[in-house]
């Protein structure tokens, strides 16, 4: 579709074939590149309010090595990252971790993580040995003598594992993974949102752990082979800035540095408005964190407003450590991982050197960690400033694997407000905004505050985003020509 200049009943002008995208983290750029591959001919223009793209994806260097300051790696067993990284010129440079073997820090020493289990939840009481306690087991052991226990439309999944299995398992396993993820409190997030399939097993059967041995019995079925998580040679930080350069070289036009102040609906689409011009667009994807979306949705949509902002979030921070590589002894693995029933300050690090190739081959005498600190409802720790976050990661590093050098560099990223959290009724929360949305022809929203906050999710979000307005843009038009209806529908309620 390429841009034309019309004149509508009431005399309005209106620009066909713009999309404006707000936001440049990977879910507005893999929806501008999206735009551009279902409709080569479409303007498409990006809006983001920083200096730089891609997010909480980004690389840069400390001590001459490159690094992830940000997410480091990608679900490979869903498609979508890995397919993007290939459309941009990236696969050469996709790798996956030179070792998955991990740990957990937990009663007392670094225990091998085990396997066999759906985000810590077992098919069989022997998978957890070593890291439960001979007590916690046996109370596995007890799931298939209990009664079926409800899951309702949704249910927390500590809270459910805990009724079926016993804490220990939350508190030692799940936790850790999914504060992970989520940085969240397993006991408030959503087992239908945050592990769907083991929302399902619930659901269909009466013992968890049956449950959990039929998704591995249809893995193994469905051959599941591959790396887990895959990387990019570079930092997954290269992922945006690729998506960028693709869209750029498509005719797309990106301007960072370019808060948008405003978002009305007009007789012809909609208006953006930023502090240097405004926009004139017939559809618009908002790729935004849900507070601030909320505040650009609140004139034509309150009611979806009103629930973007009741969406919670978890800000933590990085920590990243350089040391001469003859001055450690580090443990085999990849890195290990916190439950915060410990009482330790960090909630996982990665030796970030052993589990990623590309950053172990620049430079052979330096070895880089990275450690993490923060969950939902956590301030303190965040409150404390850079030099005490390095002091209490090195604290925990040598009372977890005798690390006792000094390291050469350091770096402190905080992510403040990073990650959305999703409790019991989250699905319902956005199927209630997007049907707000919905009322607003030309408009759609993505990003992790919806469907999943990893990689892949975002990318799926904002594909979704452009599918949904590619079935929209025929009615904007329509509605073009009757500006009476147009400007009701742009009341949003």
């Amino acid at each position: 579709m390429r841009e034309t200049d019309t004149v509508t009943g009431n005399g309005h002008r209106t620009t066909k074939g713009h999309t404006v995208v707000i936001g440049g983290g990977i879910a507005g750029l893999a929806a501008a590149h999206r735009l551009l591959t279902t409709d080569p001919g479409r303007r498409v223009t990006v809006l983001e309010a920083a200096d730089r793209l891609g997010g909480k994806l980004h690389a840069a260097e400390i001590a001459g090595v490159r690094v992830d300051l940000g997410a480091e790696s990608m679900l490979a067993r869903r498609p979508e990252a890995v397919a993007l990284a290939r459309e941009v010129g990236l696969a050469d440079r996709l790798q996956p971790p030179a070792t998955a073997t991990a740990a957990i820090w937990t009663r007392g020493a670094l225990r091998p993580m085990p396997k066999g289990h759906v985000m810590g939840v077992p098919g069989d009481a022997s998978a957890l040995a070593g890291v439960l306690s001979e007590e916690g087991l046996h109370r596995i052991g007890r799931d298939g003598e209990l009664p079926p226990t409800e899951v309702g439309d949704d249910v927390a999944v500590g809270e459910y594992v805990a009724a079926r299995l016993g804490r220990e398992v939350v508190d030692r396993l799940v936790e850790p993974l999914l504060g992970g993820v989520y940085a969240g409190d397993a006991y408030r997030i959503s087992m239908r949102s945050a592990v769907p399939q083991l929302f399902e097993a619930a659901r269909t059967h009466t013992s968890l752990t049956e449950g959990v041995r039929a998704i591995q019995a249809r893995a193994a079925k469905n051959q599941q082979t591959g790396p887990v998580f895959m990387g990019i040679d570079g930092g997954v930080g290269r992922l945006p800035l690729a998506v960028a350069e693709s869209v750029r070289a498509r005719g797309a036009e990106i301007l960072t540095g370019t808060p948008v102040t405003g978002l009305r609906r007009t007789p012809d689409g909609w208006h953006v408005a930023t502090p240097d011009g405004t926009h004139e667009a017939d559809a618009v994807v908002l790729a935004l964190p849900a507070p601030a979306a909320a505040e650009l949705l609140a004139a034509e949509s309150p009611a979806a407003a009103a629930e973007l902002r009741t969406v919670e979030y978890a800000s933590m921070a990085l920590m990243t450590l350089v040391y001469r590589r003859g001055e450690t002894d580090l443990p085999e693995g990849s890195g290990f991982l916190v439950p915060p029933v410990d009482g330790h300050t960090i909630k996982a690090s990665t030796f970030a050197s052993r589990k990623w190739g590309w950053i172990d081959r620049q430079d052979q005498d330096l070895l880089v960690l990275r450690t993490s600190v923060g969950r939902y409802g956590e301030t303190e720790i965040l409150e404390r400033d850079d030099a005490e976050l390095v002091d209490l990661s090195r604290h925990d590093l040598r009372e977890a694997t005798g690390l006792t050098a000094a390291p050469v560099a350091t770096r402190v990223t905080r992510w403040d407000d990073g990650l959305p959290q999703y409790p019991v009724g989250h699905h319902a929360r956005v199927a209630r905004v997007r049907a707000h949305v919905a009322a607003l022809p030309g408009l759609a929203v993505c990003g992790a505050a919806y469907d999943g906050v990893g990689i892949p999710a975002c990318i799926a979000s904002a594909n979704a985003a452009v599918d949904e307005l590619a079935g929209d843009l025929g009615g904007v038009q329509e509605l073009t020509r009757n500006p009476v209806q147009s400007l009701h529908g742009g009341g949003g309620e």
